[in-house]
């Protein structure tokens, strides 16, 4: 990969999500180390409305700001949630050090009548963090949070149309979102295709792909699944005829690699990494597209130029 002279290097990111028991961590705080190590711009930490689960974020936030040099994302979801709870979530983030935030609206709860909290839409929740950081602005140094939103590649589970998932990304950014990252997708024209879209709807804020390497069939039917995305059956049969896990591996590094490339050569700004908290497939991702070289490369170009 190369990049032209005068541009900014590809923007690097992976997502984790806190751990479930003590295995879990011993696993993820070797994966933080791994990650660490390539220096990525930001890493995500998911987050979900349970009171355990939610404990979970917040701790692994604080454990990645007192004691990592990796820049925390904080996701925050509406779903479930008063204005109060937010505002106050918002603000702890702002007290850790928190200086990005993931505004996603969150899952649906599975009972109907279930209550769904005050924000029914992410582009409300854009809005406090915006009002909100107004009382902050000494601590953010006159700045403003980074802000993200989620964007769809095919048409959202919930949503009429992909059209209509292109004018919600629309109105996500007239709310004050700063960038969008993809939810998983499988095929590469999927990308491309929504960034033609978006910017012809007049979306003009950076639209991440995000991708994953995928090495289990088991975890990428749940993950299918999960999102209410269609596997790539392709990729499915040569996950699921592989003879061995190493073959699995290179296969789902294969697949999230091209996915990848295939972004930048359509003028993505950089790419996300869905870990699932394993950290080698990424890793292997990145190797094959080059992608520490170029970061560096470009990084100590800048620092060169900003030194004469």
């Amino acid at each position: 990969m190369s990049i032209a002279a005068s541009a900014a290097p590809p923007s690097l990111s992976y997502e984790l999500y806190p751990p479930v028991n003590r295995a879990a961590s011993e696993s993820i705080f070797k994966s933080i180390e791994a990650l660490e190590s390539t220096d990525p711009d930001y890493v995500s930490v998911t987050y979900s409305g349970t009171h355990t689960r939610r404990r979970a974020s917040l701790d692994l936030i604080e454990h990645l700001i007192q004691n990592t040099r990796l820049r925390p994302l904080a996701h925050l979801t509406c779903v479930g949630e008063s204005k109060q709870s937010l505002e106050n979530l918002i603000r702890h983030f702002i007290s850790l050090g928190v200086r990005g935030v993931l505004a996603l609206r969150g899952d649906l709860p599975t009972d109907p009548d279930g209550w769904r909290g005050e924000f029914p839409f992410a582009r409300y929740l854009i809005e406090l963090i915006r009002e909100v950081e107004t009382d902050h602005s000494a601590a953010l140094a006159g700045g403003r949070l980074g802000v993200g939103v989620a964007a769809y590649p095919i048409q959202h589970p919930e949503s009429p149309s992909f059209d209509h998932d292109v004018e919600v990304l629309l109105g996500k950014e007239r709310s004050g979102a700063n960038y969008a990252i993809t939810q998983v997708y499988f095929r590469p024209e999927e990308y491309t295709n929504l960034v033609i879209a978006a910017r012809k709807a007049g979306v003009s804020i950076p639209i991440i792909p995000g991708v994953i390497p995928l090495s289990s069939p088991k975890r990428f039917d749940r993950l299918a699944s999960m999102v209410g995305v269609a596997p790539d059956p392709l990729l499915a049969h040569a996950l699921e005829t592989a003879s061995s896990d190493a073959e699995r591996h290179k296969i789902g590094v294969n697949a999230a690699a091209n996915l990848a490339q295939r972004a930048f050569d359509d003028g993505a700004p950089g790419v996300h990494l869905y870990t699932f908290n394993d950290h080698r497939g990424s890793l292997d991702v990145i190797e094959k597209l080059e992608l520490p070289r170029t970061r560096a490369l470009a990084n100590n170009m800048w620092a060169e130029r900003a030194a004469v």
